[in-house]
This record gives structure tokens, sequence and C-alpha cells, in this order.
């Protein structure tokens, strides 16, 4: 008689994803290619041909053309470049004094990518030349990027950033099913209108309390650090324009996307605001109508959320290989020496991050939640790893669910409501950045200096812009363009908080999903229902 065979035991996942964010990181650094760029010599001149302004740009030795740009009006050029526009004055012409003009070739399945950097009489400026191939190249570049061709490096960083996205794609695909049903299935479960009423407050309460935490701690850190003072900006990417509305105009169209005119299309669009204010009206209106018609519908719903919850198991078992490919990724083309500039402004927003993180929440789980903050944030570790390498709290959620439900013992009438709503409007870690990121620019830039006054508006918009944020892409940016415009601050300061950007929202988007959790196990005690770690509801 054969004897049963024993289920072997894994590896726990918070495990497997540590590991795998560990070997990402160390292949990225080993395959990362450093400050390989291509020094060069150029010179550089501006002319205007009526209103419209030339950017030129020319090899030193050959005379050859490197680069140029063109501006339809002066108006538009000094957006770009005001400090050049104001050298440029009302003159035809100007020589310009080119420096540290350097290039980089990025390769990726996409073709090639040249990226360009350069000073013109002390003003930093970075371009990108984008092609499907070295041939279609501008002519002065081909035989440089044939020169320079893909290597391994190359490779197995576009290896891994199609791996990551891939991984990110399948995560992207259960979120919208997912909020859906376990909103209709949460409020369904709540029953009365008057509890959902009780859970809503309370959240909302939760989110905004934390929210100013964190940016208290920012303006704490940002004027004790100083990060600022003294710095010389140096230079990034093009900044983020800012929209043509004001911030009270923005945040109106985001109040209206609460209520979609379709809500199909906004499912199939992933508009998450109005996906959770229809899913929540859905559920609502579910109860009032109850009966047969309420009950076979909410049973409906709670077989699709069981379904979905299934199938985003799968997708989470995949986790260690996605996690591992965008550590890779993001390793091998920031590298190490990202952390070597802007070095004290990424100290600052780290350690307020780490402060909201390490001491606030922690703090409010035990004193509201009594419950104990090392098991928990165990408990939360595989969701917050792959938030952490995936840089975004949406396509975290599914797996954010699975940890507070499964591994923490939350309800999921508590998860399946707080959650969804928090990736949406609860931007702790967003509003501390944007905050720190705003006061940095005021102190590098001469002569400026904000208020008190000042810094508290910084402060009440960065908390809105952190509400408003979601349906906007590259939001966080947008709005802190809106800012920067709001109290007299240089757009093109913006470039260097892009610069950047990547690392500094890997770390804000984990504490994102660690406020969320924790709003999840402080509204649940105050419902009063508790269970033990992983007991399922």
């Amino acid at each position: 008689m054969s004897q049963p065979t024993e289920k072997k035991k894994s590896l726990p996942l918070h495990f497997q994803i540590l590991i795998a964010m560990l070997v990402g990181t160390a292949i990225g650094i080993a395959v990362n290619p450093g400050d390989d760029f291509l020094t060069r010599s150029v010179t550089a001149s501006l002319s205007r041909d009526g209103n419209s302004i030339l950017l030129q740009e020319r090899d030193s030795e050959t005379n050859d053309t490197v680069y140029t740009e063109s501006f339809p009006s002066a108006s538009v050029f000094a957006d770009s470049y005001p400090k050049l526009a104001e050298a440029l004055g009302d003159s035809d012409s100007r020589e310009l004094e080119v420096t540290n003009a350097r290039a980089r070739f990025t390769y990726s399945m996409s073709g090639v990518q040249i990226t360009w950097q350069r000073s013109h009489d002390g003003v930093p400026a970075v371009s990108r030349l984008n092609s499907p191939g070295v041939d279609q190249l501008p002519v002065f570049w081909q035989p440089i990027a044939a020169e320079h061709s893909s290597g391994i490096a190359s490779t197995i960083t576009t290896l891994a950033k199609s791996i990551g996205d891939l991984f990110l794609r399948l995560l992207k695909m259960v979120t919208v099913p997912l909020i859906l049903t376990s909103l209709v299935t949460g409020v369904t479960g709540l029953g009365s209108q008057g509890r959902f009423g009780r859970m809503f407050g309370r959240t909302i309460f939760y989110y905004m309390v934390t929210s100013l935490l964190a940016i208290t701690i920012g303006l704490i850190l940002v004027n004790l650090i100083q990060p600022g003072t003294g710095a010389i900006l140096p230079g990034g990417g093009k900044a983020i324009e800012p929209a043509s509305l004001t911030l009270v105009e923005i945040l109106y169209q985001q109040i209206n996307r609460l209520i979609p005119t379709n809500p199909f299309a906004s499912i199939a669009g992933g508009e998450f605001l109005s996906i959770i204010s229809f899913a929540i009206m859905l559920g609502m209106f579910i109860n009032f109508v109850g009966g047969d018609h309420g009950r076979r519908l909410a049973e409906i719903f709670e077989s699709a959320f069981a379904v979905m919850m299934r199938m985003t198991a799968w997708v989470i078992s995949l986790a260690p290989i996605g996690v591992a490919a965008f550590m890779v990724y993001a390793t091998s083309t920031q590298g190490l020496g990202v952390f070597r500039t802007l070095a004290w402004y990424m100290l600052t927003v780290f350690l307020a991050l780490v402060f909201h993180a390490v001491v606030i929440l922690p703090v409010i789980l035990r004193v509201f939640a009594k419950r104990n903050p090392l098991e928990y944030v165990r408990s939360l570790s595989p969701a917050l790893l792959t938030a952490f390498s995936t840089a975004s709290s949406n396509a975290t959620l599914p797996l954010t669910m699975n940890c507070v439900e499964k591994r923490a013992g939350i309800s999921n009438q508590t998860s399946s409501f707080v959650l969804p709503l928090g990736a949406t409007i609860n931007m702790d870690g967003t509003a501390l950045y944007e905050v720190v990121a705003v006061l940095f620019i005021a102190q590098a830039t001469p002569g400026f200096d904000l208020s008190v006054a000042q810094q508290i508006t910084v402060a009440l918009t960065a908390l809105i812009a952190s509400i408003g944020a979601a349906g906007i892409p590259h939001a966080g940016l947008v709005m802190m363009a809106i800012v920067l415009q709001a109290v007299g601050l240089p757009l093109e300061a913006q470039g260097i908080i892009i610069a950047v950007d990547r690392v500094l929202d890997m770390c804000r988007t984990s504490v994102n999903v660690w406020s969320d959790s924790c709003g999840c196990a402080v509204v649940e005690a105050a419902r009063g229902k508790m269970r033990p770690p992983g007991v399922e509801a």
C-alpha cells in the first residue's frame, strides 16, 4: 500500500519576494553601465528669425550638426530656457559657451535612445533623441551609435523590463474587476445605510488625519535639514507642464469623475474614482431593493469576487519573478549614481517617509487598532515589497487585499471597502513628497524664501493634490507644477525632481500602501470585528 505523499512546504511568499529583490538588485548593479557617457566638444548658437528662435549645436572639430531645436515663438523659448531667453534679449544671434557636453546610448526593444546632456552658459539642459533603429538617427549620431551598439547589459535590461511589464499587466488585469466585485460585496455585506455611513466616515477621517501628519513631518524635516540651501540644481528631464486649469478647476473635474456618464466605459478605461463611486452606489441600492432580486444580485457579486480572489492568488504566486525583473530594470538603468545626485534632498524625503511609516503609523496601529506593528508589517510584507518594486499602489491592490484578509485577519467587509478607496485617495507618501520637493526647490532658488504662510499654503495644496491626484497621468508631478507656479518658483527646476523620481516613487508608494493597510486595522477595530490573523472570514 503506497504511503501518502507529504506536501512539500514552500518558502513563505514574503521571503521569496525579498530574495527576488536582492537578486534583482545584484544583477542590476552588475550589468549597470555606470557613467558610460561619451564626452563631446560642442559649440552652440542662438539665432532669431522673426519671432521664432533656433538653437543649434555643432561638433567643434567637424562642424557637423549635433542637435537642433526650433521654437515657434520667443515665449515658447522663454518657457523652456528662461535664463537663455533673458541673455539673448532683443539680439538676433548669440554664441553660447557649452560645457559638460556628453551623451549616453540606451537600447531597448523599441529602438535606441540618446540622452544628450550639456550646459549652455551654465544652464543645464537634457535632450533625448529616440529612434526605432540606428540608421534612422540624426546623421551625426549614426556612426557613433554603431560603434557603441547594444551589449549584454542592454539585453538584460530590456528583457527585465519586458518581464516586469508582463507581470504588471497581470496585476492591472485583475485590479478593476477586483475593485468592482469587492466593493459591491463589501457594501452589501454592511447591510443598513447607517453601518455604511459610519464606515465611510471613519475611513475618510483616518485618511485625512494621516495625510496631515505626513505633511507636517515633511515640513518639519525639510526646514531642519535645509537640503536645498547652497545646492546647485543639476540638469534633469524636461519639466511636466501644468494644465491650463487652476487647482480648483482640476479638483472640480475630479469631483465630476465621481459620477460616470457611462459606468461600463469607466470600467473599460480603468477610471478608479468612477468605478469606486458606482460600485458603492450599486451595493447600496442592492440593499435598498432587498428581497429575492437583491439577494440574487448580492450572490452573483459574491461569486464573482471569490473567482477574482482565486485568480488574484495565481497572479500573486508570480510576484517573485515580476519583482526580480523590476529590480533588475530599476538598478540597471538608475544605478547607484542616482543616490549621489541630490543626496540631501533624497535623504530628507527618505527620512520623512521612514519616520511616518516606522513611528506615526505604528503608534496609530497600536493605540487605535490594538495590533502589534511588527506582526502586522510581517503580514503585509509581500504587498509592501511588491509596492516598492512596482511603484504602483493600484497595481499592488490585489496583493494588498490578499495579505490583509488572509495573513492579517481583517474581514472582507472592511478590506473590500477601505483598500480600494485608499488606493485612490489616500496618498500619505505622495503628499509628504510634494511638500519636501517644493520647499527644496524654493531653498535652492537664489533670492527666494517662502514665508511660513506660504509654506502652509504649499502644505494644504499638497494635501488637496494628493486626494485629487488619482486618474491623472503623472498626477503628482502635474499638481506639483501648479504649486510651483502658485508660489512663483521656476517650473524648469521640476526637471531635477523628475530625474530621481523613480527611486523616491518606490519609497512613497510603499508608505501609501502601508497607510492603507493600517487604516484597515483601525476601521476594523472601530467596528469591533477583529479576527485572529490567518483566520479567513
